[in-house]
């Protein structure tokens, strides 16, 4: 049997972030990012969708077991942003380079994730097709972002 199974944990955390680029000027932030560009930053209770794909381990029954998957998230993802300022302590965002915009969040746990998973997979000697399929974030009830790693 070959059945590819997606299975999805949902996670919460708090964060706090301010929208500016070092590639606008002053002017042009407060144009673009609006009350967003605010100097102190602003903040979210995000929800976050990681769903992973694969082949099904008929063994266990499972893809993978959740509580690994739980794990994964909350030392990869949860320890590292929950209320934080993501603009100071993340070390991604902290240069100013990279906006830290919920599209470029998504990218940014879409990569700790994938090489997490990859080292566990390895570790933990499981079902190599085990894959990251799909981060999804809402930043609020309207505000969705998905990213599937293209």
């Amino acid at each position: 049997m070959s059945e590819i199974i997606y299975l999805t944990r949902i996670e919460t955390f708090s964060a706090a972030h301010r929208l500016h680029s070092v590639h606008y000027s002053d002017d042009e932030n407060v144009l673009i990012y609006g009350k967003c560009n605010n100097k102190y930053g602003h903040g979210h209770n995000y929800v976050l969708h990681v769903t992973i794909s694969g082949k099904l381990d008929y063994r266990s029954g499972m893809l993978m077991n959740i509580t690994d998957l739980k794990s994964l998230i909350k030392t990869e993802i949860i320890d590292e942003l929950d209320h934080k300022h993501l603009d100071m302590d993340v070390e991604y965002f902290r240069n100013g380079q990279i906006v830290s915009t919920t599209e470029n969040l998504c990218i940014y746990i879409w990569k700790k994730l994938e090489k997490a998973l990859n080292t566990f997979n390895n570790d933990k000697n499981q079902n190599q097709s085990i894959k990251l399929y799909e981060i999804k974030i809402h930043e609020t009830d309207k505000n969705t972002v998905t990213y599937r790693g293209e």
